[in-house]
């Protein structure tokens, strides 16, 4: 077990090393230059409540920014080492599937804490630091569940593009399930038959995706910072769905013929 943990902590910190050779902390300066400059335009454009609009605004970027990073770099990283042959050089030493695919999940998964940690600074120039704290773990939550899906999904579809677009397409639904339902919900919608079938199927569809819409809000920042009840019903769900991706990820890295 202790030479488990060894290999699968020294792949770890290879895939971090990784990151910090690539464009990632570029790319991650970009993004944050871009929410900084677009806060500033916004301090002139707005009349009123400008403040609000900042804040909501640059907090938007910055989440889906993070998301976009972690999840493009996981996929690139996981397909790049396939291609080039490197998973069939590190499992043929003495190495377990097992020890090498949590050693890159526990890499990635602290390289998006770490972009989660960045991220979150600038807002520290408009909303209080507890606030700011809140958000944050809150996105680094958001961002582990991303690099477990984009590992999975560049594991399963060995292919950028398919890879990328279900790692978002899981991140969106997620996101907007909530809205969704609360619409098929609605006073204007129709009680007919068909319309109960959509509710039941949206409820179900519900079930399976990661209630994004309650994590990372920004009426965190806006109002109040959250109660302890409230952060845990956004945040535990997002651990829980990580750990069932990276299980579903394990299950089918052992199926597979390398």
């Amino acid at each position: 077990m202790p030479a488990r943990l060894n290999s699968a902590a020294t792949l770890a910190r290879f895939a971090l090393v990784e990151a910090r050779r690539s464009g990632l902390p570029w790319l991650a300066v970009a993004a944050l230059a871009a929410a900084i400059a677009l806060a500033g335009f916004l301090s002139q454009l707005a009349l009123t409540e400008s403040l609000s609009l900042q804040v909501s605004v640059v907090a938007a970027l910055l989440r889906a920014g993070a998301v976009f990073v972690i999840a493009s770099h996981v996929a690139a990283s996981t397909l790049r080492e396939a291609n080039d042959k490197g998973i069939e050089l590190a499992l043929s030493m003495p190495l377990s599937r097992s020890a090498y695919y949590l050693g890159r999940l526990a890499g990635f998964a602290a390289l998006g804490a770490a972009l989660a940690a960045v991220f979150s600074l600038p807002l520290l120039l408009w909303c209080a630091p507890y606030a700011v704290l809140c958000w944050g773990v809150s996105l680094a939550a958001e961002t582990v569940l991303m690099a477990a899906a984009a590992l999975f999904f560049s594991s399963a579809l060995a292919q950028l593009a398919p890879a990328l677009a279900a790692s978002v397409g899981l991140y969106l639904l997620g996101r907007a399930i909530g809205a969704i339902q609360a619409i098929a919900s609605g006073p204007l919608a129709a009680d007919s038959a068909a319309q109960q079938a959509v509710r039941r199927s949206l409820d179900a569809v519900a079930l399976l995706v990661p209630r994004l819409d309650l994590a990372t809000r920004s009426e965190w920042l806006l109002y109040a910072a959250p109660g302890a009840g409230d952060w845990l019903r956004g945040v535990a769900p997002l651990v829980v769905y990580a750990a069932l991706l990276a299980a579903a990820g394990l299950f089918d890295f052992h199926r597979r013929n390398l």
